[in-house]
């Protein structure tokens, strides 16, 4: 498990403004009350956390029939394929207006992860390699690491959501306080570009490693 990297990129998606802080602030500005931005913030992660954890279980039920060299190239595919597609066609999914509930910006929010590609990001550093089942001898043995799969899938959402909850909400409370939305007017940097390229070479290094 690769615990820097699951931090790492749980850090970077709460600095992405399309994955959560710039709607968290645009809610506070216009309730004109920074309870919007703190009302916005736990349902944001929250979906981003299910996007991540229903692409960790989809693969950890996979791995039960599929070969990890095989599951390793497919999912060096779909990060390469959905980096590509991301830069070639540069959209986000539209579901909820400004006036949101709880359960609609969860929604909201695990649109926008997943139309990132937030939890095939993350797998290729949570699932198991080859290595890590042949190298156990005993039958006993490899029953345990396979039972404590879903902890370490568990853990690994968790730790990611963490990362990406701190770094979004530092974010969002700054932009709100201090900065104001002429931020965006003035320095801009289009994460998604560069996320939709991570996907591209992470992909291609999980195929090539």
């Amino acid at each position: 498990m690769a615990w820097d990297a699951v931090v790492a990129l749980g850090a970077f998606h709460g600095i992405n403004p399309g994955m959560g802080w710039l709607f968290a602030v645009a809610l506070g500005m216009q309730q004109r009350s920074p309870r919007g931005v703190w009302r916005a913030l736990p349902p944001i992660a929250l979906g981003h956390a299910m996007a991540v954890g229903l692409v960790l279980v989809a693969a950890a039920l996979a791995g039960l029939i599929v070969p990890q060299n095989t599951m390793r190239v497919v999912v060096a595919a779909m990060l390469m394929t959905l980096g590509l597609y991301r830069l070639w066609r540069h959209r986000h999914p539209r579901y909820a207006g400004m006036q949101v509930s709880f359960g609609t910006l969860t929604v909201w929010s695990f649109l926008m992860a997943s139309a990132h590609g937030a939890g095939f990001m993350v797998l290729p550093f949570v699932m198991r390699m080859p290595v890590a089942v042949s190298a156990v001898a005993d039958e006993h043995a490899g029953h345990l690491a396979a039972a404590s799969v879903p902890w370490t899938n568990a853990t690994a959402v968790g730790v990611h959501t963490l990362a990406y909850l701190l770094v979004m909400t530092l974010f969002a409370w700054t932009v709100y306080r201090k900065l104001g939305l002429r931020l965006l007017r003035t320095a801009w940097f289009n994460l998604d570009w560069l996320w939709a390229g991570a996907l591209v070479v992470t992909g291609a290094v999980v195929l090539l490693t």
